[in-house]
């Protein structure tokens, strides 16, 4: 029994395709073509606005100290984001009530929260309580505003891939004799690691980008802040804006391309999700099923 998924397109189809192709394209010219205009209508092409960008002063003073700092917030949210939202994940799916229901509730209450909220609740906690200096609060506010918010999001991302896995895999690993935590451990984590890497990856990215809200409110110089500061000395509000959004596609992209490279590979290396067992493996199993009788296996062939 066969099913057809996709109906290879005929004449028509063809040519509607062609047409649509056109009209899309043709409508992505004009569209492009009246920002042109308009920029240039608005003196925005000017060469001594985008002049500053050839130049290495804009970048060492404003852009790259910049991206170091977003560069910065974002792997530390991410390497403490990644193992709590795991933790976390896998404690809502716990036999145990007094572990479940708590991590439950942290993550429902952190992920109902905006990030900025956090982020300006950590800003005055710190400066509150805490001996931290004034220059490295905003990072530690944006850090933590990222953890708190981002490993919530990351624990529902690990709770819904693991509970993507068929259900036989948890009883092929009871049958074997397996703990709940050897069989998450070593069965479930390794298979929803790939189906999880798309969703993961899309959390990674937010992350990197609302490193910015953190320049707006809390005044960290992180690449959108400098961004500012470069725009004020220049004059080039729009060129800057432009530049900056160009750093932070190049920077996502490369992301997006390592995890798509990574998801690849291992798929490559799980193509098959258990063992193959020969014939003689096969007798083994059927020898222990009847308590190890002698010629069990030659019964099982026969």
């Amino acid at each position: 029994m066969t099913s057809v998924l996709y109906d290879a397109p005929g004449p028509r189809a063809k040519r509607r395709n062609l047409i649509l192709s056109v009209v899309f394209f043709a409508l992505l010219a004009l569209l492009l073509w009246w920002v042109w205009q308009t920029m240039d209508d608005k003196g925005q092409l000017k060469w001594a606005l985008w002049k500053p960008f050839t130049e290495s002063e804009a970048w060492t003073t404003y852009l790259l100290p910049g991206l170091s700092n977003t560069l910065k917030a974002a792997a530390l949210a991410m390497v403490i984001a990644l193992p709590l939202g795991a933790i976390f994940g896998i404690a809502r799916m716990s036999d145990h009530r007094w572990v479940r229901i708590p991590a439950g509730a942290v993550v429902e209450f952190f992920r109902a929260i905006p990030v900025l909220l956090l982020m300006l609740f950590a800003n005055e906690f710190y400066a509150r309580s805490t001996d931290i200096s004034t220059e490295d609060r905003p990072l530690y506010a944006v850090v933590t505003g990222l953890v708190l918010y981002n490993a919530s999001v990351l624990a529902e991302i690990v709770r819904a891939g693991i509970l993507a896995l068929p259900s036989g895999q948890t009883e092929a690993a009871k049958a074997i004799g397996l703990r709940k935590g050897q069989t998450m451990t070593s069965i479930l984590l390794p298979q929803a690691v790939t189906a999880m890497l798309p969703a993961i990856v899309s959390q990674l990215v937010v992350i990197v980008k609302d490193t910015a809200l953190g320049g707006v409110l809390l005044n960290f110089t992180e690449l959108l802040n400098s961004r500012g500061t470069l725009a004020a000395n220049y004059a080039n509000v729009i060129p800057s804006f432009i530049v900056v959004a160009v750093i932070y596609i190049i920077l996502n992209f490369i992301l997006t391309s390592f995890a798509s490279w990574l998801e690849g590979r291992l798929r490559r290396s799980k193509r098959s999700t258990g063992a193959v067992l020969g014939a003689e493996d096969v007798d083994d199993l059927n020898a222990a099923e009847v308590g190890g009788a002698p010629g069990a296996g030659a019964v099982g062939k026969a």
